[in-house]
């Protein structure tokens, strides 16, 4: 199973009435997640991974008017899919080194994410090493939405969690800025998204981040050593 790419035959996740994710290549390790959120009929793409179909998802859920990057390492397709829409590539007005990196116009933002509801959260913003990262939430609807701090990709998670805490952040888990959240779904970058018992999947990954973290990290071990 490669860590990135392979056949690139998207699976669509995450459907609810404000929106759908989808997985571009359902064979991945890494199981890199791309979401589309919907207001009023406008649709901001977040972190996408391009490949057939995505346009098709798209077109059904209303008009593209912006694509988000959530992580300053996720530039992923995003000027791909932009300059296909003729739309600007947001990005948050704190997040540095990333505009360059894209053809595409860019549009810089700030506590909210133009008019669709989502409050900018600053999950993390660290030099070293350097971590960068937006979160989106919505608190009417109860979408909240995190890049890389949490996931449910199977290298995400310990023995009996549903929704993991990123390996590197084991020891220092992101319990200030996303503790005092309670959604009603949770959509990550890598995984499919919680929807059913979310604020106690959230609250059980932040505090068994450090409980866990040996059991997590052996089992990457095992994995590498067998693989």
């Amino acid at each position: 199973m490669p860590m990135k790419g392979g056949d690139a035959e998207m699976r669509v996740i995450d459907e609810w009435d404000g929106g759908a994710g989808w997985i571009a290549h359902p064979d991945e390790a890494m199981e890199r997640a791309s979401h589309a959120l919907v207001s009023d009929g406008d649709v901001w793409v977040v972190d996408p991974v391009d490949a057939d179909g995505v346009d098709d998802l798209l077109s059904g859920l209303g008009d593209v008017v912006g694509v988000v990057v959530a992580l300053d390492r996720h530039e992923r397709d995003c000027d791909a899919v932009a300059k296909r829409h003729d739309v600007p590539v947001y990005v948050p007005d704190w997040m540095s080194g990333v505009a360059d990196d894209f053809e595409a116009s860019v549009e810089r933002f700030g506590r909210s994410l133009g008019d669709s509801g989502y409050r900018a959260i600053t999950v993390r913003d660290t030099g070293l090493p350097r971590w960068q990262e937006l979160g989106l939430y919505n608190e009417d609807e109860g979408t909240l939405l995190v890049s890389e701090s949490v996931g449910t990709a199977d290298f995400f998670r310990a023995a009996g969690e549903r929704l993991g805490v990123h390996p590197a952040l084991r020891l220092f888990p992101p319990r200030r800025t996303l503790g005092g959240l309670s959604p009603e779904r949770i959509l990550v970058g890598h995984g499919e998204g919680v929807f059913e018992d979310a604020p106690e999947a959230l609250r059980d990954a932040l505090a068994g981040s450090r409980r866990n973290a040996a059991g997590l990290y052996g089992k990457q071990l095992k994995t590498l050593v067998s693989g």
